[in-house]
């Protein structure tokens, strides 16, 4: 005779599921990490936007209206077309100052270590989860 016992086969699922339990979730979690250092990239590049724009015009109001059509707009992040937005980019700005926030979206709102992320004009970083600064930035 030849093949696989059922015995056999169920041993070789039950591993191949201890395995799959193991290696999913490490693999969400780099996902959310990649996904973490694409919005850290975008806000940057938007800072030196602003940075640009503020070197001609004296002030940092005006750039994101100008930029995206109203003050009050949101940048998805990845801006891809097509990717799934995993963050959304909000900015707050006064004549000398900045705020750009990224508040996660869909499954990155599980990534409790960094949560919401934030950088000013200063370069000051921010992040609203339960790892460090370190972690996050």
């Amino acid at each position: 005779m030849r093949g696989f016992t059922l015995i056999e086969l169920m041993v070789v699922v039950a591993v191949v599921a201890i395995l799959a339990s193991i290696a999913y979730p490490s693999y969400q979690d780099s996902v959310r990490k990649s996904r973490r250092a694409q919005v850290k990239a975008d806000m940057v590049e938007l800072a030196q936007r602003y940075e640009r724009f503020h070197t001609v015009n004296n002030t940092y109001v005006g750039f994101w209206a100008g930029a995206f059509g109203s003050a009050n707009a949101t940048v998805a992040s990845p801006s891809t077309q097509g990717a799934t937005t995993a963050y959304l980019i909000r900015s707050v700005a006064a004549a000398n100052t900045f705020t750009l926030t990224a508040q996660p979206q869909g499954n990155q709102t599980r990534d409790t270590r960094c949560g919401t992320l934030g950088l000013t004009n200063t370069g000051a970083k921010t992040e609203s989860g339960t790892g460090t600064l370190a972690d996050c930035w």
